[in-house]
């Protein structure tokens, strides 16, 4: 069962910053200011599977020693109108994310209260919300109209970015809510993550990759065992997407390319440079 989220308290982590070139002041990483910002990554886990192997990659990204600081939560169930079952993967966000995520599959309104409470609290003290969209912006938009409910006063479209980075996640997040959020925060379209060469990271590979060559700390690999387990159970399996890469052995976290965007690693080329950057954890 996951864990009561306490807003305010979160899991701690600070991203190092390469590739997108950072403002002079020390307090950015990329375009995220240490001191003030807070990250969301939010993932749909319906119907495709590439979400669990993108949270073991987040969780990868945020455990390294380099990222202390910089506050996060994470959110499951984030989903628009495709049809297809869900992912379950609350035991893999227990493990990715300890108490800092919120279930808005189990209960919308209950994730929606828990994470917009984080992010009016952030907004009031002058910071930004980056929101990472490892699936489509429905979520998000409510949270937006929940900022503009709450602070009325606030240049909420300069407070929130959304990054988002493919067409089919925008092909299937309700119409109404993608022009909401184009229009009422700071939306970011970026490159397909699916893509290598295109700009951005291309971190969807049909061989196979070894990770645990790079990732050595016991409580990364089980969280790896756990999204490649939960991958592999799911794929294709009642009329849930399959996806002909996890299939053939090889490793989908091109939702991960949001976040190497918004922290400056976007020079990271595909999955093999993704575990040569962060070879020490």
């Amino acid at each position: 069962m996951r864990k009561k989220v306490i807003p305010g308290i979160l899991l701690i982590a600070f991203l190092c910053s390469c590739g997108d070139k950072a403002p002079a002041d020390s307090d950015y990483l990329g375009k995220f200011n240490i001191e003030t910002d807070l990250y969301f990554a939010h993932f749909d886990l319906k119907t495709d599977v590439d979400d669990a192997h993108s949270v073991a990659a987040v969780a990868t990204m945020l455990a390294d020693e380099r990222f202390e600081n910089v506050r996060y939560h994470a959110v499951t169930g984030a989903y628009g109108i495709q049809g297809g079952e869900y992912v379950p993967a609350n035991d893999l966000f227990e493990l990715a994310f300890g108490e800092s995520w919120s279930d808005a599959h189990t209960d919308f309104d209950q994730a929606l209260d828990e994470v917009s409470a984080l992010a009016a609290n952030v907004i009031q003290n002058g910071g930004k919300i980056w929101i990472a969209e490892g699936g489509q912006s429905d979520f998000s938009a409510d949270v937006v109209r929940e900022m503009r409910n709450r602070l009325p006063d606030t240049d909420i479209k300069n407070a929130v970015h959304i990054v988002q980075h493919a067409d089919w996640n925008e092909e299937v997040t309700t119409a109404e809510d993608l022009a909401f959020v184009r229009d009422a925060a700071s939306y970011h379209r970026i490159q397909d993550g699916n893509t290598v060469g295109n700009g951005t990271p291309g971190f969807r590979s049909d061989d196979v990759i070894d990770w645990r060559e790079s990732i050595q700390d016991p409580r990364l690999i089980s969280i790896w065992e756990k999204a490649i387990e939960i991958a592999d159970t799911y794929n294709g399996v009642e009329d849930r997407y399959l996806n002909e890469s996890i299939m053939k052995g090889g490793l989908d976290f091109s939702d991960t390319s949001e976040t190497c965007w918004i922290f400056g690693f976007n020079d990271l080329e595909d999955s093999n440079a993704f575990f040569e950057e962060f070879s020490a954890i």
